[in-house]
């Protein structure tokens, strides 16, 4: 997956979710999630059942890695923006 902007870029509007913002709140979101999967992964080598945590778990953190994907701000302006179709 491309790297996801790790800072905001400061000639964003604030008061907009932004592309930039987004990806932002994208990547900060898996950090969190792969923590999560990572504690899971430990929980389950210990021989506890949460086989089906981990797979919620698995399949939210493709979902944001999708959504990571998509979110690419276009070259045109916002009104002829056209999402990246999934694969």
């Amino acid at each position: 997956m491309a790297e996801l902007p790790s800072e905001r870029p400061e000639d964003d509007d604030h008061d907009l979710l932004t592309f930039g913002e987004a990806g932002v709140r994208l990547r900060e979101e898996l950090v969190v999630e792969r923590g999560r999967l990572a504690e899971l992964e430990e929980q389950r080598s210990a021989g506890e059942a949460v086989d089906d945590a981990i797979e919620a778990l698995t399949a939210r953190i493709a979902g944001l890695e999708d959504a990571g994907r998509r979110n690419v701000a276009s070259s045109q302006n916002f009104f002829s923006y056209r999402p990246v179709a999934p694969e």
